[in-house]
């Protein structure tokens, strides 16, 4: 289980949760928190108090909370692998020739030539609505989730206005100048910055950031990071092996959040919240496997402690799935052998991003190892059940049976009688006896509350 809840640090947490938010933005591992190097060092370069700093770190590390959400609509949009699309779309101006030029390469590439056409009519009647659209979701959707994790008006300001640009061309609201949230300025400079040091180097991000001055970004803001240049530590920094640790030191000193386990409920149901939204089919997956996970260990006869750890560890399961394309989650009919590697590698992605997360780390064997099962002939690692304990078998289960529940793109939802019968043919093989068990006796109970 966690350790004591007086020594978890919010910036560790959501630090090393930021990977998963980079995973979904198709943009390289640490993008979040090299963006948080360079932004603090250009708050503190303006003078930002160290409460603004502690807020300006936030908005960083989560600027990308919301982009999941928008994930399905890109690929239905523009026939497109969201996280390719996103990928690329991080290095377009808004320049009319270069957004055309990108939207003809990627729009609809494995597409057939009536399909793609008719995708880029779509585009082209409709555009500046499509953008709005996509933006709009993401942001608004990432300032609630902000919120819902018990971060500061300043903070969901910020992940509001990413997308807005200093000339007023940017989206969803179309603000200028200092009407943007000053995080927001500096959450934009910086996410542009590293998306071209990480092509060119030190050089590029400058020369970027500056051909856009007085357009997307504040030219204070561009000054104060071409004071930067000169500061090797800076540059260095942000290729640096130890990053993550160089970014909780960061954090203001005096203003440090300690969370306790409330509060780490919270961070794992808002993270759920952004695995559940990229898909309309998975839309409250994680939040019922939760439930459906407490309901077994309930019958089980789990301690009140036990039970709130493995809720959190059920909430978190899926989080590997943040890098699974939607052109695959959403497909309307059964993967094919290249997107079942893709499917099968969710798990693992899972565990190696909890496992980074010291308060979170007890619960990584569960993501890594729901999909295995009892005969061994599970994924991703092919373990048997002398290798699966009873808290990752309570959550198979839960998840197996919300799954069939539930509508996917190529079903419809079970009936519950039907979904029980199709997961008692599994029982000793996937299923664990003792925990299908508890969950038929659970249901029972959870309809006798009903009437």
């Amino acid at each position: 289980m966690a350790k004591n809840s007086a020594t978890i640090h919010l910036s560790e947490v959501v630090g090393a949760l930021s990977f998963a938010l980079d995973i979904t933005e198709g943009q390289p591992v640490g993008h979040s928190l090299r963006c948080c190097w360079l932004g603090m060092h250009i708050g503190a370069q303006i003078g930002l108090s160290e409460g603004e700093l502690s807020d300006l770190y936030y908005t960083l590390l989560l600027k990308d909370i919301g982009c999941s959400s928008n994930a399905a609509r890109i690929c239905s949009l523009y026939l497109a692998d969201d996280l390719s699309f996103k990928h690329s779309y991080k290095m377009v101006d808004n320049r009319l020739p270069e957004v055309l030029r990108f939207l003809i390469s990627n729009t609809g590439r494995n597409s057939g030539m009536i399909e793609r056409l008719q995708a880029m009519i779509h585009i082209a009647r409709n555009g500046g609505e499509i953008a709005r659209e996509l933006i709009d979701t993401r942001c608004q959707r990432g300032a609630e989730i902000a919120r819902t994790m018990r971060f500061s008006e300043s903070v969901a300001a910020g992940i509001l206005d990413l997308d807005e640009h200093w000339d007023g061309s940017g989206q969803p609201l179309g603000r200028s100048g200092s009407e943007i949230s000053l995080f927001g300025r500096i959450a934009l400079l910086v996410q542009v910055a590293d998306v071209f040091f990480m092509r060119g180097g030190k050089g590029a991000a400058l020369a970027e950031v500056r051909s856009r001055a007085g357009r997307w970004f504040d030219p204070q803001l561009v000054g104060a990071m071409e004071a930067l240049e000169d500061r090797p530590t800076v540059w260095t920094g942000l290729t640096a092996n130890d990053l993550q640790q160089l970014v909780v030191q960061l954090e203001p000193r005096t203003l440090i959040r300690d969370i306790d386990e409330d509060y780490l409920d919270n961070i794992a149901a808002g993270f759920a919240r952004v695995v559940d939204a990229k898909s309309p089919f998975t839309a409250g997956h994680s939040e019922r496997v939760a439930l459906f996970t407490d309901l077994i260990a309930d019958e089980l006869g789990y301690a009140p402690d036990r039970r709130r750890w493995l809720r959190r560890a059920a909430l978190l399961h899926d989080l590997g799935k943040l890098g699974v394309s939607n052109t695959i989650l959403d497909k309307n009919g059964r993967p094919d052998s290249e997107e079942w590697v893709a499917i099968r590698r969710h798990p693992a992605l899972g565990r190696v991003i909890l496992s980074k997360i010291e308060a979170l780390k007890d619960t990584a064997d569960i993501a890594g190892n729901h999909h295995e099962r009892l005969d061994g002939k599970g994924y991703p690692y092919g373990i048997d059940a002398s290798a699966i304990n009873l808290d990752t078998r309570i959550v198979t289960t839960a998840d197996v049976f919300d799954a069939l529940t539930a509508d996917r793109p190529y079903r419809k939802a079970m009936l519950v009688p039907d979904a029980i019968e199709l997961m008692s043919r599994d029982v000793g093989t996937a299923i664990d006896s003792a925990c299908f068990q508890a969950l038929q006796r659970g249901l029972a109970r959870m309809n006798q509350v009903a009437a």
